[in-house]
């Protein structure tokens, strides 16, 4: 009887320990391994990031290449086991930074290759976790062929160029000093390596900025090359602009609505920190734009309509005799009646209709391979996002929301993000010369992109 009592402390730990043990088993986890910056190619030396999310943590993590039957470890970090810990907070995210390529993995090759992921969660059960990628490994450095061709650009305007890459490259396009213009895919060529690049020349570009058309990778290796070209120089007009009391009551508590303070520094704030939050929305349109030529022909002016404001006029705010603000206008001032109806001055697609700050109610309208129109102050619109539009559609009606002085439509032509000159777009024979760029393809047997009518 006495050994039987003397028993029951030892069950009963042993049935705590069985169901502490059974608790840590039952709250073990897997471990979700990424990759956030994808990894398809491996060069010299390619850098790589990797994230191992466990809330128990992860207690060892290897990352090795796979090629050929070979298996080559690239990263291995392990850090104190924890198994028997039951209460504890759940862990972030482990990070991993490593780099990979034939410059760190003797015996890596050209060729097709496999990055292979491990983790083990850092807990009783010990649970092991497993990704592959394939990728692919190729040393060649980047090359670049532009396609021979004379161009004749305009200070603000814009162009295009075509070329072909070559070797391992992951970037391309035209550098104009600190802008970088992204290329596309040539339409209808089927080869990848084929590119077409929309460029601007912004109109602040310094003297000694030369456009460049470039492929580069990850490991910082680039391949540039010049274009030939004779630029036109043009001089920007300055204006001045009076501010009264009536335009700031009913412009600055529109966009700053519950502000406080002096009327003329909200207008200030507006009219420059609302003004690049805008202008950066803008930018990032051109991450929507379409792979292939949406538009046909040149580009309209709204019917009826005179230009009251032009591209890169200089405005100097003025306001009780001083000069409170300086600001430069990167469209056209179109004036007609009052609530105009508003053309799509091409065919493309709507891929902004919304209130837009300092543009008011604006639309954008994507005509593809990074080229965009933008409409603003409109009083109200007639298509949404998603829409298919056509040469001359209705967009809505031209107003005054947004920073404007009365109702006009403000007009303007964006090549990936960057404003350009209207007026180049709105020329047939202009155009026609930039679309000539698509050329050297057709006369190898490929046909012109089909456009959209």
């Amino acid at each position: 009887m006495g050994r039987r009592f003397a028993l029951y402390p030892f069950v009963f730990f042993l049935l705590v320990f069985v169901v502490y043990v059974g608790l840590l088993l039952a709250r073990s986890t897997g471990t979700v391994l990424n990759v956030p910056a994808p990894v398809k190619v491996v060069g010299v030396s390619t850098p790589v990031q990797v994230t191992a999310a466990n809330p128990h943590g992860v207690r060892e993590f290897r990352a090795s290449l796979v090629q050929g039957g070979n298996r080559y470890t690239v990263q291995e970090q392990q850090q104190a086991a924890r198994r028997w810990s039951l209460f504890r907070g759940e862990e972030a995210p482990a990070s991993y930074s490593f780099e990979v390529g034939t410059g760190k993995v003797k015996g890596l090759q050209d060729g097709k290759a496999q990055l292979v992921l491990e983790a083990v969660s850092n807990d009783l059960r010990g649970r092991r976790d497993q990704v592959a990628f394939d990728i692919e490994v190729n040393t060649r450095p980047p090359g670049i062929s532009v396609d021979k061709a004379f161009h004749t650009m305009t200070l603000g305007g814009s162009h295009a160029v075509s070329f072909t890459a070559s070797g391992y490259w992951t970037e391309s396009g035209v550098r104009v000093g600190p802008y970088r213009f992204r290329s596309h895919p040539f339409p209808g060529a089927g080869d990848p390596n084929r590119r077409i690049c929309f460029f601007g020349y912004p109109w602040d570009t310094k003297k000694g900025e030369e456009p460049v058309a470039y492929v580069r990778n990850p490991t910082g290796a680039e391949a540039t090359e010049g274009i030939d070209h004779t630029l036109k120089h043009v001089e920007f007009r300055t204006r001045k602009m009076e501010l009264d009391d009536r335009f700031l009551n009913r412009v600055v508590n529109a966009l700053d609505p519950g502000g406080t303070g002096d009327m003329a520094a909200r207008f200030v704030r507006i009219n420059s920190e609302m003004r690049k939050a805008n202008n950066a929305k803008l930018l990032d349109l051109r991450n929507q734009t379409d792979g292939s030529v949406l538009w046909t022909g040149a580009f309209v002016q709204q019917v009826n309509s005179a230009v009251e404001a032009k591209f890169c006029d200089i405005r100097r705010y003025f306001y009780q005799g001083k000069q409170i603000d300086e600001q430069v206008h990167l469209g056209f001032d179109l004036a007609s009646l009052s609530k105009a109806p508003v053309l799509a001055a091409n065919a493309g697609k709507v891929i902004f209709a919304a209130p837009l700050g300092i543009y008011g109610n604006a639309v954008v309208v994507d005509h593809g391979l990074g080229v965009q129109s933008l409409y603003a102050h409109m009083s109200d619109f007639a298509v949404k996002v998603g829409d298919s539009v056509t040469q001359r559609q209705v967009l809505g009606k031209s107003g005054s929301t947004g920073l404007a002085g009365g109702d006009h439509l403000h007009f303007s032509m964006q090549v990936d993000g960057v404003m350009v000159n209207p007026l180049e777009w709105l020329d047939p024979l202009w155009i026609q010369n930039i679309m000539a760029v698509l050329r050297p393809d057709t006369e190898k047997g490929n046909l012109l992109p089909k456009h959209r009518k």
